[in-house]
Formats: structure tokens, C-alpha cells, sequence
């Protein structure tokens, strides 16, 4: 389906009045947020305002990543605000300005100025196409009833529609009515892993919620919510104790597919000086690390099954240890990991066009179907193969979809994208979102927030 402009909707990209300059307390929209001087490499998503700065090209730099990230910390402290949510990886560093009602405020238009400034004598260049947030939205008859089973299962926490990772590291989960059930078996699955006994605590309560449980084992469990969305509820995979096979000090982490070491920390310097150090010691192993920093966390972590490089297991016990140097103390029950299984009757067609509209790229392993984003930010799909024959099961409209919240300047071009990678264009919404159909009809929304307060608010 032609998914360009159509002339008979209104335009809300074209010039409209700035806000009033003389009232510069009011709050923001998206939309008058990104067209304020010094905002120009920001834009607005999903979940707020988020950037993205890059080095050159080629071996992973954390340094550069964390000298930007202790600019920014330093700032916050001494202004006296809160600071930004902070993504470090090898290649970069992600700042996000999380949204709230009713807008975004001045302070946060200046935050966002200002971090750009501090970017600059640092050689890091900001990519906004890099930018995108990934959700996930469930239909459902009784949207009460799921909600307090997925709040459950993922520990996120509950909003109005919405469950959210009161962290900001994984998906959120949006729930909206569905007119009449849809019983088959979804196509869509989630993984969810935690430790032993944050699983185990799960599995208590949640028989209360109307689940059912099945395929109890070693390694974890299946549980289904009261309308028949399902979750493998792991705690471990088989193999992870190679990473104890040369007697490291790895207490502080767990291996939840993504082996994770969380500390609770408030002092501004502390986290700066552990920051730098995790940066120095990935540089000099020339090992990629994910370093998230939030109000009171730090989070390191290793990627997806991170623990099958045994390389990386020597660098994990030096960070442990520059932890505790600093006097932190790892809380790491929080660890979780979240990721999104697809059954496919074509697994290698449906994986080119995931990997083609969401930039992810597909894991080189061999036998391994997942597609992972190279940014680290999103959540990684995988794909199970499934009985092609089963058409009743193939012609039902999953209760479990995907939103791709991308930048306003971006979202048709990545339309045309997935169109082009055998996608259907099932509605059109422009500007706000489309919704498109992978080959074998599992769903996705591409959309973006700019303009929605204006359109919806007349």
C-alpha cells in the first residue's frame, strides 16, 4: 500500500506559531520541544527526549562515552537537578530526558542544550537516526486482570494503561480493550528472566492472578496469563557456569541471559570515579560493556549470553572489584532481561524483515535466530520455527504487537523500509503511525509522538 503523504489530512509538520517566549514556565510539547534553539539533535519518542553520541569510527571507546556521561553527572550535581538517564556502550553514549506530564519543562530544554555543548570538544557527534524506543502492546478483554499478572511477571510498574521498568531499561508494556477474545495460541512469546528467587516468588502468586503454569523445570517455567498470552519464566540457562571455570569472584553478578551487576549508589562522585573505571578496564580489555546509569543505580552489564565469552569473565571480576574499592555493594536481585520470540513458518524471511525495520542486525552465531540491535538499547527478538500448515492458528490477529516509537524525521523513510522487506501496510495514520504486517502477519506499529498533543489537544 502507497504509504505517502495524502493530501486530503492535514499537514502537522508544516510552520506553526512557537509558543509564546514570554511565558517561559509553561510546559512543552514534543513538538515545541525539538524546535527550541539547542535542541536541534534531540528527538522526541516514545518515552521522552533522547540523544545519541558517537565517536569515530572502529575499536569500542568507552572512555569517550564515560567523559561525556561524568560532564553531565558533575553538571547535574552542582545545579542542583536530576540528572539524565545514561546509556554507555562502546561505541557511544544514549541520553534520555524521560517525559512527564504535562510536558517537558525549561529546565529540561536547557539540560538538553547544554549536554549538546558539553558534547562538542569531546569529538562525539550526535546521530539521531539512531534514536528509536521499542514497546510492546497486548489487547486484552479484561486489560485490569492482565495488567496485575504482567506486573507481576515483569515487575514493572503499574501506570494507567501501561506498565513501565520503574528503571527505564526494559520495554514497556501498554495494554489497550480488545472487542472479542482471540483464543488460538499467539505467535508472539516473551522471556523473561530473573534470579532463582525473584522466579520462584513469581510463581507463588501468580496462580491467583488466573495463570496457569507448565513445563516446570530446572531452568524455569511457562506461564500463561487468564486469556492465553504465554512467558517462559527462566531463571538460568544451561552452560552458565562456564563463566566460575577459572575460580573469579563473580558474586556480584547474575546470569540472566544478560549477566548484570547492579549497585545502589546516591553519591554523584562515586559513580563518576566507578564509571571512568569500568570504561578504562573495557578499553584495555578491548571488551564491550553496557554501563546504564539512573537516579541511585548503576547497572553494568553484558549483552545477550555476554557470558559465553569467557574473555569477558576476567573483566567482570575487575569490575566487582572497582566496585567494591569505591565501598559499593551489589543489589543485584534486581537483575531481569527481557526478550521477544516470534514463531515463524519461514524463520530466515521473517528475520530479514525484522532486522530490516527495526536496524537490528541478525546474531552471526551459527543455529542461533536471534537479531539484536547494534546500538545495545532494544530488546532482542528471536525466532522458533512453526508448523506451516497450522493455518487457523497463522489467520488469527495476535493479542501481542509491536510499537516502534522513532524519530518524526525518519518514520516514513522506515515505512518505505519495511514495505520493501515484504511488510503490508494493514492502516495508515500518518503522521502519527502506520501499521504493518511482517509476511506472515504479525504486527507492527511504527509511529512517532510529535504533533499528537497539537492534533488530539484541538
Amino acid at each position: 500500500m502507497d504509504a505517502q503523504p495524502n493530501p486530503n489530512r492535514p499537514d502537522l509538520n508544516q510552520d506553526q506559531p512557537d509558543q509564546d517566549q514570554s511565558d517561559r514556565t509553561a510546559p512543552l510539547t514534543g513538538r515545541e520541544f525539538q524546535r527550541t534553539p539547542g535542541t536541534e539533535q534531540w528527538r522526541v519518542l516514545g518515552d521522552g527526549a533522547a540523544a545519541f553520541f558517537t565517536g569515530p569510527p572502529g575499536s569500542p571507546n568507552h572512555a569517550l562515552g564515560a567523559a561525556l556521561a561524568r560532564d553531565i553527572l558533575t553538571d547535574a550535581a552542582e545545579g542542583g537537578h536530576r540528572a539524565p538517564d545514561l546509556d554507555l556502550r562502546g561505541h557511544g553514549l544514549r541520553v534520555g530526558l524521560p517525559w512527564r506530564p504535562p510536558g517537558f519543562t525549561p529546565e529540561q530544554v536547557a539540560l538538553a542544550a547544554a549536554v549538546t555543548a558539553r558534547a562538542t570538544p569531546l569529538r562525539l557527534r550526535a546521530d539521531p537516526s539512531a534514536l528509536q524506543d521499542l514497546q510492546l502492546t497486548f489487547d486484552a478483554v479484561d486489560t485490569d486482570s492482565l495488567m496485575a499478572f504482567w506486573h507481576e511477571v515483569t515487575g514493572h510498574r503499574r501506570d494507567e494503561e501501561d506498565l513501565r521498568d520503574p528503571h527505564r531499561l526494559l520495554s514497556p508494556i501498554w495494554f489497550q480493550p480488545m472487542d472479542e477474545p482471540r483464543p488460538l495460541r499467539n505467535r508472539l512469546h516473551l522471556d523473561l528472566l530473573a534470579t532463582v528467587e525473584e522466579v520462584a516468588r513469581t510463581l507463588e502468586v501468580i496462580p491467583e492472578l488466573g495463570a496457569a503454569t507448565t513445563d516446570a523445570g530446572p531452568y524455569g517455567a511457562l506461564v500463561t496469563d487468564a486469556e492465553g498470552n504465554e512467558a517462559d519464566l527462566l531463571w538460568r540457562e544451561e552452560g552458565q557456569d562456564r563463566w566460575l571455570a577459572d575460580g573469579l569472584d563473580l558474586s556480584d553478578w547474575r546470569q540472566v541471559f544478560d549477566a548484570q551487576a547492579w549497585y545502589p549508589c546516591d553519591d554523584t562522585g562515586t559513580v563518576v570515579r566507578f564509571v571512568t573505571a569500568v570504561a578504562e578496564l573495557a578499553d584495555t580489555a578491548a571488551q564491550p560493556l553496557r554501563v546504564a546509569v539512573r537516579p541511585g543505580w548503576v547497572v553494568v552489564s553484558t549483552g545477550k549470553d555476554g557470558w559465553e565469552n569467557t574473555d569477558l569473565a576476567p573483566l567482570a571480576a575487575a569490575v566487582q572489584a572497582s566496585a567494591r574499592g569505591l565501598g559499593l555493594r551489589a543489589a543485584s536481585e534486581r537483575a531481569r532481561f527481557l526478550q521477544l520470540g516470534i514463531d515463524a513458518a519461514d524463520v530466515e524471511g521473517l528475520r530479514r524483515f525484522w532486522c530490516a525495520t527495526l536496524h537490528y542486525e541478525p546474531d552471526p552465531r551459527e543455529h542461533v535466530t536471534d537479531i539484536i540491535d547494534p546500538r545495545g538499547i532494544g530488546m532482542p527478538l528471536f525466532f522458533q520455527e512453526i508448523d506451516g500448515g497450522d493455518q487457523p492458528r497463522r489467520a488469527q490477529r495476535n493479542r501481542i504487537h509491536v510499537d516502534l516509537f522513532l524519530p518524526d524525521d525518519e518514520v516514513e523513510a522506515r515505512v518505505a523500509v519495511a514495505v520493501a522487506a515484504g511488510g503490508r501496510v494493514l492502516r495508515d495514520r500518518a503522521p502519527f503511525w502506520w501499521t504493518i504486517a511482517d509476511p506472515e502477519g504479525n504486527e507492527i506499529d511504527l509511529s512517532t509522538s510529535i504533533g499528537r498533543e497539537e492534533a488530539w489537544g484541538d
